[in-house]
């Protein structure tokens, strides 16, 4: 039985220091980083989780390619080919056309709209993926996170695409809507604009760990940086976004915090300070850049990621 369309089914991350990110993510998230079991992939690693499952790949560009390292969302397509032609109706474009990878699937590189990149993956296993769950697991992802230009014209775009409604929002001041995706009992994750936050605009995902302050404190003693957070949500998770030591950009959730469990800590939504993608964001922001309010019951319509 393959995933619904839509659902996350693959993470990838892209680095030329294969070495520092098999360290860093082994540490820091408790990932089990190896080669992959098939020859034909040559120097392909395979993160699992401490259940075993497989939640990501991680890629060495080929030598003097330019590329900027970066982690990539697949999504689950029942039809890689026809949902590639469905992005071109709908005003996105295909990067790299659909193909084979040999015991892997079927896959195309595409971009929305907004310029946005993200993959489109047919699995060959008939097992579904289980990279992505909704209740909490060590090491799987447990949200994902659009930032762009257009909000509506992105929802607009992924909900003829894969389905996705809008799910309520968490008002977020100046800043817009934190606009809660949806597909049947699904709820993946959540879109706001690139323009008033100030986050690049990506897909970014989020891994759940343990305890996010050792996991915060592993990734800045491996020379890693803490973007944002830890915050804490409604329902009293806390969530941080982080880039690797070579830049790559991802995002943690926990349930709950060691060093965090002042019920009466400011809710703050942070404004992402920043260029562009590539860039080291800070937090050191000053007071008025933050939208705050008490963490009081029934503030936000839905709960952000868990």
């Amino acid at each position: 039985m393959q995933n619904p369309d839509g659902t996350p089914i693959w993470f990838e991350l892209n680095t030329a220091d294969e070495a520092k990110a098999r360290h860093f993510y082994g540490a820091t998230i408790g990932w089990t980083i190896a080669r992959s079991p098939m020859p034909e992939h040559g120097a392909y690693l395979i993160a699992s989780a401490p259940d075993g499952a497989a939640i990501a790949g991680i890629a060495t560009p080929p030598p003097n390619a330019p590329s900027l390292p970066d982690w990539s969302i697949y999504f689950g397509a029942s039809d890689v080919d026809a949902t590639a032609a469905q992005v071109r109706e709908l005003g996105g474009s295909i990067q790299v056309e659909p193909m084979d990878i040999p015991g892997i699937g079927r896959f195309a590189i595409a971009t929305d709209p907004q310029h946005v990149s993200f993959m489109l993956m047919t699995g060959a296993s008939p097992n579904p993926s289980s990279a992505f769950l909704q209740d909490p697991h060590h090491g799987h992802g447990v949200w994902i996170e659009l930032a762009t230009p257009d909000p509506d014209g992105a929802l607009a775009f992924y909900g003829t695409l894969f389905g996705w409604t809008k799910e309520g929002a968490m008002p977020m001041g100046p800043m817009g809507e934190y606009v809660f995706l949806g597909s049947g009992e699904t709820r993946p994750g959540a879109v706001m604009s690139s323009e008033t936050t100030g986050a690049p605009a990506r897909w970014n995902w989020y891994a759940y760990v343990h305890d996010i302050d050792v996991a915060i404190a592993t990734a800045t003693g491996l020379g890693g940086v803490l973007l944002q957070g830890p915050d804490q949500i409604p329902g009293g998770d806390y969530s941080a976004n982080v880039s690797d030591p070579a830049g790559a950009q991802s995002a943690w959730s926990a349930r709950g915090s060691a060093m965090r469990h002042d019920q009466d800590r400011p809710l703050c939504m942070v404004r992402w300070h920043g260029r562009g993608r590539g860039d080291v964001l800070r937090r050191d922001l000053p007071r008025q850049s933050r939208r705050c309010g008490p963490p009081r019951a029934g503030r936000f319509s839905e709960r952000p990621p868990r």
